[in-house]
């Protein structure tokens, strides 16, 4: 800061040394997003004249032909002198530090406390815990304390466990898509300097969020599981969040991909309501027999294989769920062929990674302008 203070380039207030410095570098000089009391004193003369009608590339050149002028002579008589034999090593070292720069590891456990601070207070914000807790409530009202001792109740337990798988899968999906048009400036802004690798940055997103997406599901289900009635079996009702857990991480990555490859707000979530819409009526809820052209849909829809497991937490007759359940033998319950699950559960965790790694090759090909052609 007092290096660029003498070329006359200093804030007249206190501003973040990094922002600062982040937009020397892109030679945003009249950034619009910076403040107007935050303009740079001009008390450079030559600076002035210089910074007319210039394009980033005439103020690198200019900070450039400064530094050599000023700067360059002294650091080069200082490498010149004698190093004592004790601190070459040291040198060494240090030179090769800064050369190879900071490390992947140490790139995503900066981003990851960073994203954790930012998030943590949209996530647990007032409103979206209101409308969580709001939900649940009004859902256990409903099914208050329903039993599953005829068809027609099971059916109405299963309309419950339908909801559920798509409420979880819905609401996270609309969250992710804002994810990247929301950050896209700061990432544009930050990769233009090569501040980190863009996979530290995603693996960070993706992981910071993980901790924060537990809490309202697990609140949520807290509720409702009780409220309702559900199979009180501690076995049971860890699976039965895995498996919500599963369905949000799967939907988010699809709000993920889909935000990556549609930077405009509209478009993405215009996008992300008809592939959610023929994900719930494909599944065959409302549509009982639905045309084999068109079931395959299901097979790529999380909502499909978050409700089948719920249900065979639920009633299915395997020895966690207790064969002598009679909900298991129920024609309902038959007429679904649940089998033990583990196609579901797998089907799930590949479109956890799936849809991620489409998000990760949008975000790749997504042009990195700089900050300064963004905002005109």
């Amino acid at each position: 800061m007092p290096y660029f203070s003498s070329l006359g380039r200093s804030p007249p207030i206190a501003m973040n040394p990094a922002e600062f410095l982040t937009d020397l570098a892109n030679g945003n000089m009249n950034e619009k997003s910076t403040p107007s009391e935050l303009k740079f004193l001009h008390g450079s003369k030559q600076f002035e004249h210089q910074e007319k009608g210039s394009s980033p590339m005439d103020i690198h050149q200019y900070l450039l032909d400064v530094y050599e002028a000023k700067v360059a002579q002294i650091e080069k008589q200082n490498l010149l002198k004698p190093v004592p034999i004790d601190t070459e090593w040291e040198m060494h070292v240090a030179s090769s530090s800064k050369d190879s720069g900071t490390t992947w590891w140490r790139q995503y456990c900066i981003l990851f406390r960073r994203g954790l601070k930012q998030r943590r207070h949209d996530y647990l914000s007032s409103i979206r815990v209101t409308q969580v807790l709001a939900t649940a409530v009004i859902i256990g009202l409903l099914w208050w304390q329903s039993s599953a001792s005829t068809p027609k109740k099971i059916q109405d337990r299963a309309g419950l466990l339908f909801f559920i798988s798509v409420f979880w899968g819905f609401f996270p999906v609309f969250t992710a898509i804002f994810t990247f048009s929301q950050e896209r400036a700061l990432l544009v802004k930050e990769r233009s300097v090569n501040m980190y690798k863009l996979s530290a940055y995603f693996m960070a997103r993706n992981t910071s969020d993980l901790p924060l997406d537990l809490v309202l599901p697990l609140v949520f289900l807290l509720i409702v599981y009780f409220m309702v009635g559900l199979k009180r079996v501690l076995m049971v009702f860890l699976q039965s969040m895995l498996t919500i857990f599963l369905s949000i991480i799967a939907a988010q990555g699809l709000g993920l991909a889909i935000g990556a490859a549609l930077m405009d707000v509209k478009k993405a979530t215009t996008l992300a309501s008809l592939i959610i819409m023929t994900f719930m009526l494909a599944r065959g809820f409302f549509v009982q027999k639905v045309p084999s052209f068109m079931s395959w849909i299901r097979y790529l829809s999380f909502n499909h294989h978050a409700y089948r497991l719920l249900l065979k937490i639920q009633y299915g007759c395997s020895s966690l769920s207790h064969s002598g359940y009679g909900p298991c033998k129920s024609t309902f319950i038959k007429g679904l062929q649940l089998d033990n699950g583990g196609m579901e559960a797998g089907a799930m965790i590949a479109m956890i990674f799936g849809y991620r790694l489409l998000a990760y090759i949008f975000l790749r090909k997504m042009k990195l302008r700089s900050v300064t052609c963004l905002q005109t």
